[in-house]
């Protein structure tokens, strides 16, 4: 009985203590209904005040308004307080260059702390079930998650504030100041979907239904709808063995994290005598970094990053590329790191946290060669930005496009970083070389940044140091029958 389970599920992870006031989550679907209508059978056992919480999203127009008028309407009907409120989502999405899904995330969270802070909430409840937990743990490794992304979802954690804030729209309550952090607490992690729909006939409850769930463009619903259910074929059980294998990982990564808590403690040293709960950087002996395991290096970075920027989600290629920057190069040697942190080396030491304004400009971030024919598209890896190659002339060239004669390129064509000693023939310049270093310092392009500028050439010269100036080596003349452009452009959705 899923009741009996919610209620072990509840103990055995100490969810919530007698007494609690929770605030629930509830969007009007099955699972959240669900667990609103599970906890009020529960809640005179367990001694908990309830509160309903409900953000309409304002993405689906008059079935968004439905959905906020029937949870309004279930939670008056069942004797349960209810704050609900009306958020743009769409337009804090483009406010703050979020996708609909992260924003609406952000949003959501933000008005339940918010929630929890009004009525004094000793935690927020959400319905995230057993299934969602598998699709989450999937959709980590797809996008290449560590230990920390394939355990998934916790039973419970600390949820904080984000750094975007809203401004309030509340129309039943004025939820203004949210805590800093609460417990997140998540009931259904060990009920899946079909229980889920059983108990909801069993108890005459008749949930919303968001059709964009069904819309499998969005890569979680592909996974539900087409991918899993393939998976099942070759494992009927997948759901259950990967659930227990981020229960594994979990308790891996837990035993590594408290490690790295520990080194980390005993490791770094805040820039400026400042505390270590609230530096403007990090300090960090080489001697002691490199005598430490591989991944306890990288544990040392993450929780360097994570302190001075709150980041969750920190991509394998930026800690691994600084991890080897720390351990291995010379002084002088940096690295850069998410949201304009950087390493830097010096003789005895390393230092993480100078803040940086980096461009919205392509770059090449992990040193990768990419062929260009003509008539390919191609997205720049953990970039918004791609480029594409057409045979016909554009509306003029500019920063981000430029011509050539295609019959003055030699061999392939490849878009890369610079190489050690490389020199080229700036356009403008008579056919006089300049060493592609000299250039960048004349160009005043930053230190951190030169590495990973695009270097657009062919097999024999430099074409085009790309956004700063092209070579005049290849240039299109008023004899060019063939033309080769080459664009850089900005995905935006």
């Amino acid at each position: 009985m899923l009741i009996t389970k919610l209620g072990a599920t509840i103990h055995a992870h100490q969810l919530v203590t007698r007494g609690d006031t929770l605030v629930v989550g509830v969007s009007g679907g099955p699972d959240s209904l669900t667990l609103l209508h599970a906890l009020k059978i529960l809640a005179p056992e367990l001694e908990l005040k309830l509160h309903v919480a409900h953000l309409n999203h304002q993405l689906r127009g008059d079935e968004s308004d439905a959905d906020e008028q029937f949870v309004v309407w279930l939670a008056r009907e069942w004797s349960l307080p209810v704050a609900n409120a009306r958020w743009d989502v769409r337009g804090y999405a483009e406010e703050n260059g979020l996708s609909i899904e992260e924003a609406a995330r952000n949003l959501r969270y933000h008005f339940l702390l918010g929630v929890a802070h009004q009525v004094n909430a000793n935690a927020i409840a959400v319905a995230h079930n057993a299934d969602d937990q598998v699709e989450t743990i999937l959709l980590h490794f797809l996008r290449g998650a560590g230990l920390s992304g394939l355990r998934g979802m916790a039973y419970k954690t600390r949820l904080q504030t984000t750094d975007h804030r809203p401004q309030d729209k509340t129309e039943s309550s004025s939820v203004v100041r949210p805590p800093s952090s609460v417990d997140l607490v998540r009931p259904l992690l060990d009920i899946t979907r079909a229980e889920i729909e059983i108990y909801c006939v069993e108890n005459n409850l008749q949930p919303r239904e968001d059709e964009t769930n069904f819309d499998t463009t969005i890569l979680r619903n592909r996974l539900r709808h087409n991918v899993i259910p393939y998976l099942e074929t070759i494992n009927p059980n997948l759901s259950v063995v990967v659930r227990h294998s981020a229960l594994s990982i979990a308790d891996d990564y837990d035993y590594i994290h408290q490690n790295v808590l520990g080194i980390f403690d005993r490791m770094a040293r805040a820039l400026d005598g400042d505390a270590l709960s609230n530096p403007g950087g990090f300090v960090f002996d080489r001697k002691w970094f490199r005598a430490l395991p591989v991944n306890l290096q990288r544990g040392v970075l993450r929780e360097a990053v994570s302190r001075l920027r709150r980041l969750k989600n920190i991509g394998y290629q930026h800690i691994e590329n600084a991890r080897q920057v720390a351990a291995e190069k010379d002084a002088g040697a940096e690295a850069t790191l998410p949201q304009g942190l950087l390493l830097v080396v010096g003789y005895d030491d390393f230092t993480i946290g100078e803040h940086l304004e980096i461009p919205d400009v392509p770059l090449l971030l992990h040193g990768q060669e990419i062929v260009l024919k003509v008539g390919d598209e191609v997205m720049l890896e953990e970039s918004d930005w791609g480029v594409r190659v057409s045979g016909e002339r554009g509306q003029g060239t500019g920063k981000w496009s430029a011509e050539f004669d295609a019959e003055k390129i030699a061999g392939k064509l490849s878009l890369r970083t610079r190489r050690a000693g490389e020199r080229f023939a700036p356009r403008g310049m008579g056919g006089k070389h300049k060493s592609l270093h000299e250039f960048m310092i004349d160009e005043k392009i930053p230190r951190h940044l030169r590495e990973f500028i695009p270097i657009l050439a062919d097999e024999e010269k430099v074409l085009w140091v790309v956004a700063y100036r092209e070579s005049g080596t290849a240039s299109v003349t008023d004899e060019t029958q063939n033309i080769i452009r080459v664009e850089f452009f900005k995905n935006i959705e």
